[in-house]
């Protein structure tokens, strides 16, 4: 069964999908929110499984933030965007702020089903639209030779400091070898890191392995 949390400022859009998701024998709406705030207090209250997030809610926090901020709290409980704005700057904001889907508030009622059992299962889901416009930027990237999430797309100094924090060396040991200051370093970390799409030292250690570059000599 899975625990669903309800988040959108319109009564009557809420109680549309109360009602639709109530018909189904494997969902259970736990809880409504009508704003950020109220959401992420419901989501501690309640421990749903998925909470359907809509992005515009004028009063108080919006959908977004909220998603940021119960992504740190509950990070086992998968967001859902459902939302009207067909837009890749949400879409990519979404995706970074934590969101396990996002889908268009237009999209038939079986897809909303399909995300939500989806995301419920520990996978992701995307609209149609918004995997076209996925796969729209990143071949955009590629014509421009932006390999994005590639070693090639570090520049040398990154790629030097990727070896370096993988073999275990601290950020003042690392700015001491290299002759630059510790908060360089940490810049050239993070840039790197956020390049790769990792998040942890163990999975930067993972990508240096496979890359061959853990040579202590």
């Amino acid at each position: 069964m899975v625990r669903i949390l309800v988040v959108d400022d319109h009564v009557v859009v809420r109680s549309g999908l109360i009602m639709l998701l109530h018909g189904k024998n494997d969902m259970q709406v736990v809880g409504e929110a009508a704003e950020g705030d109220e959401a992420v207090s419901k989501a501690e209250e309640l421990h749903p499984d998925v909470v359907l997030m809509d992005l515009s809610m004028p009063h108080g926090k919006d959908g977004l933030t909220a998603t940021a901020e119960l992504k740190k709290r509950l990070p086992d409980t998968a967001i859902l965007i459902l939302t009207m704005h067909d837009d890749e700057e949400y879409l990519f904001r979404a995706i970074h702020a934590g969101a396990s889907g996002y889908i268009l508030k237009s999209a038939p009622h079986e897809e909303l089903l399909t995300a939500i059992r989806q995301i419920s299962g520990g996978n992701a889901y995307l609209s149609p639209t918004a995997t076209k416009r996925l796969m729209s930027d990143y071949l955009d990237k590629m014509k421009n030779g932006e390999h994005a999430g590639t070693y090639e797309s570090l520049s040398d100094r990154e790629k030097e400091i990727l070896a370096k924090v993988a073999q275990g060396y601290s950020n003042k040991e690392i700015a001491e070898q290299l002759i630059i200051s510790v908060k360089t370093v940490e810049s050239h970390k993070s840039n790197l890191m956020e390049k790769l799409d990792l998040r942890t030292r163990p999975a930067l250690v993972k990508f240096a392995m496979k890359k061959g570059l853990l040579n202590f000599e």
